[in-house]
């Protein structure tokens, strides 16, 4: 495995640590609570809806975008993802990590840059794996700002 991956993987890993941490301590109304509940663009989502999103995004590039496995993946429902505690998110979390770890350290370097369809266009392995990253770090950020909402409400939750 390059320093590269390695690398990668220390980003991802340190992310969903981050991610797990956040939700550490909350109940399943703190969960379940979304900001703003309109929908359309102002609509915001729960931090379990968030989290169960994030592990199934990062499984679905993972397996099927780079490594060509299919995924048989429910988008709509990780935002819909409703009364599910901490520990079985933070497993969901974990078993993205788990699919992560055996994708990035089975690739060789020369597949980096090697071309994979999304959608209907072309990325190559090295970006989809930087999306991963950066998706990752921008729902972390909603995970952040979601939980310090909740508490500014004058919900309970342990430190």
């Amino acid at each position: 495995m390059t320093k590269e991956i390695e690398g990668y993987l220390a980003i991802l890993d340190d992310l969903r640590g981050q991610v797990k941490k956040m939700l550490e301590g909350l109940d399943r109304e703190a969960l379940d609570w979304r900001p703003l509940p309109e929908k359309g663009d102002l609509s915001t989502n729960s931090l379990g809806a968030i989290a169960t999103h994030l592990a199934g995004s990062e499984t679905f590039w993972m397996k099927e975008i780079i490594s060509g496995q299919p995924v048989h993946r429910d988008r709509e429902a990780e935002f819909a993802d409703k009364g599910t505690g901490v520990a079985e998110l933070q497993a969901r979390l974990e078993g993205a990590a788990r699919a992560t770890k055996e994708v990035l350290t089975s690739l060789p370097p020369s597949l980096l840059d090697e071309e994979r369809k999304f959608r209907d266009r072309k990325v190559t392995v090295r970006w989809a794996i930087l999306h991963v990253i950066e998706h990752a770090a921008t729902h972390l950020g909603h995970i952040q700002l979601t939980r310090q909402l909740w508490a500014s409400q004058g919900k309970r939750f342990s430190p």
